[in-house]
This record gives C-alpha cells, sequence and structure tokens, in this order.
C-alpha cells in the first residue's frame, strides 16, 4: 500500500528541494535547490537516504503532517524548532532536531516556529514519490515547475513516499551542527569591480547592512548605505551569475543572488560569496545584521575544502538517540509514595 503525509497546515513557507537543477542554466532554468546544502545533508543521513534526497524546506514556521502510510522515518535539521508528534488518543511525545523517529498512521507530526535559523530540512526515509522536472525535484515557484505542482505546500495537499512503512531499527541523532553564520561573510571581489569607486568598494567591506524584509529565495536583498558606481554606470551587458554573485542596481544596494536566481543579469557583480558561505545566508533572517570581508580565490577553495570534509565526517557523529522511558501513570498513582505525616510545629518527643 502506497502511504503519504497529508498537509494539515503547510506552515509559511514549505516547498520540496533537492540539491538542485543542474546542466540547464543555457536554457535560463535556474539551478534552485536546497538554501542550506549542509542541514539538508544533515536530515538524510538521519534517516538513511542518499545525501541529495530530495525533502521538505521550511521557512520560519513549520507545517502540520499526518502520516497516511503504514510508518514513516522522519529526522528534522537546521533551525531548532518545538518538534510534537501527536497521537490519535491525544497523547503526544517531543522530539528534538538532529533526531530521528518513527511514527506511525494515525499521529501528527507538528514543527512550531523556527529558531536560531530562518530555514530546516524535513527528510523522510525512501523520500517522495513525486516525479522529477529536469532531473531534479527541486521546486521553482516561480517558473511553477518541480516539487509538489511546483508550488509551496497547501492544506490539503497529499505528498506520496517511496516507502509505504519504515523498518523498526534504534532511532539515531547527531549533535547539533553550528550553524550561526560567521562574523563576516567571505567574499572574491568581481568580476565587475571596476564599475564601483573606490569609495564604493570600501563601503561595502566597511559597512554592516541589514536583511531585507524583500528578501527570497531568489536574491537576498540588503538594507545600509549605497555602494558608489564610477561613471561605467550600473548596466552592463548581461552575463551569467553564480551563486553568491552581489549585483548592484541603480539604487546602489546589493543584492546576493541566491538559488532561484535569475542565469543572466545586466547589473554589475561587486564580488561574490564564496561558496562555503551560502549555507550561511539560508539561515539569516530579515534583520539579520550582515557585514563582508574579501578573500583571495586560493583561501575560498580552501573554505570550499574544510566545509565537504566536515559534511564527510557527520557519519562518524552519529550516536543512538536519548529516549526517556514513557511514564507509566496508573502504576505511579497506585503506589502508596507517602509512609507518614509530620508537623512542622510538633517539637516531636522530649
Amino acid at each position: 500500500m502506497t502511504g503519504a503525509l497529508r498537509v494539515v497546515a503547510p506552515g509559511l513557507m514549505t516547498t520540496v528541494q533537492d540539491l538542485g537543477r543542474r546542466g540547464y542554466q543555457h536554457l535560463g532554468v535556474p539551478v534552485s535547490g536546497a538554501l542550506d546544502h549542509v542541514s539538508l545533508r544533515a536530515a538524510n543521513l538521519l534517516v538513511g537516504n542518499p545525501a541529495g534526497t530530495a525533502a521538505l524546506e521550511i521557512f520560519y514556521q513549520g507545517p502540520t503532517l499526518a502520516v497516511e502510510a503504514d510508518s514513516v522515518r522522519i529526522a528534522l535539521a537546521g533551525g531548532a524548532a518545538p518538534i510534537d508528534i501527536l497521537a490519535p488518543d491525544g497523547g503526544s511525545r517531543r522530539l528534538a532536531a538532529f533526531e530521528s523517529a518513527r511514527l506511525v498512521r494515525g499521529e501528527r507530526l507538528r514543527i512550531g516556529p523556527l529558531t536560531g535559523s530562518a530555514s530546516a530540512y524535513l527528510a523522510v526515509e525512501g523520500g517522495f514519490a513525486i516525479p522529477p522536472v529536469l532531473g531534479s525535484l527541486s521546486t521553482l515557484t516561480r517558473g511553477g515547475i518541480g516539487g509538489f505542482e511546483g508550488r509551496a505546500l497547501r492544506s490539503g495537499d497529499v505528498l506520496p513516499l517511496r516507502l509505504g512503512a519504515a523498518p523498526e531499527r534504534e532511532e539515531i541523532m547527531l549533535p547539533p551542527l553550528h550553524l550561526a553564520p560567521p562574523k563576516r561573510i567571505r567574499v572574491v571581489p568581481g568580476p565587475q569591480e571596476d564599475y564601483f569607486t573606490p569609495a564604493g568598494r570600501a563601503t561595502l567591506l566597511e559597512t554592516t547592512y541589514t536583511v531585507s524584509q524583500a528578501s527570497d529565495r531568489m536574491g537576498m536583498r540588503l538594507d545600509g548605505p549605497r555602494l558608489e558606481h564610477s561613471e561605467k554606470g550600473y548596466n552592463i551587458v548581461s552575463d551569467g551569475t553564480a551563486p553568491g554573485s552581489i549585483q548592484v542596481p541603480g539604487n546602489g544596494l546589493p543584492i546576493i543572488l541566491l538559488a532561484d536566481r535569475q542565469t543572466t543579469g545586466g547589473y554589475p557583480k561587486i564580488a561574490t560569496v564564496i561558496s562555503a558561505d551560502l549555507p550561511a545566508l539560508g539561515r539569516m533572517m530579515p534583520g539579520s545584521r550582515i557585514a563582508f570581508a574579501a578573500v583571495e580565490i586560493e583561501a575560498a577553495e580552501a573554505a570550499a575544502r574544510e566545509l565537504e570534509a566536515e559534511i564527510a565526517a557527520l557519519p562518524s557523529q552519529i550516536a543512538p538517540a536519548r529516549r526517556t522511558a514513557a511514564i507509566d501513570e496508573a502504576r505511579l498513582l497506585a503506589e502508596n509514595l507517602v509512609s507518614g505525616v509530620v508537623s512542622a510545629s510538633d517539637p516531636g518527643p522530649a
């Protein structure tokens, strides 16, 4: 029997994402994929999936999902959140982030508001039985492709699962990952830094910006001092964009291009965020403060290797999940836990 998760409440912005739709940018198709691939990989590791298996990317407020399968194994990685497993009889138990759990038919999974990160990833063992688009399950909402009907989840959606039942085994956990962003996001100058005055280039590196409420998966808009363009202006012949490109339109306010970015753009790019720091951007909430530091390409490559080594080491950190035994309330109430009564005012025997 095919299993599914039914969406009772969708959360604020919940989409299906994997590691992206690669190989089609020459056709104008963005890569998309998880903004925080580190947390995606950690969630998949906890349920026994390959690292790039599609999961639910959750922003700010999590969904409530009903289990319509014999059983399903899940794990949440990323921002901390209250994670409650609700039984049909009204009972509940709480699950920690970075910990796997097996739910059975009729139970509900309720994920509350995220803290410590704007995003989190809910992986299910076996993944979702959703047909890929151009080789990926990632959702591109602007194009209406991929994921579940090319859009964010809505109440009443039914997400089919590849496994109708999750095998019984010991549940596992990871120590919480260090998800706090670095004090300064590292960037490599260019490719069009000559379109900015020396003062404009200095402003980027000497100023603290604020993540705008207008940010989304396409681009992180920053509020703060304007960057001064040179006499070359603020238009270029459109060229290819890279993940982390910092475009600066005519208003002088930087925009960091993210997973759903356009494949080409006609605004000059003052710098590019290094790949090792991109997952940190996917965790930053509107209102967060962000500062930049320039590094050489060699340092960016070394940071990328270091991050991949940290991800490769995650399996060695797996441990059995800590489980608190359920309290037998009937037995507890039946026990005579008080053997006598004393008076605080009675001085007792002379």
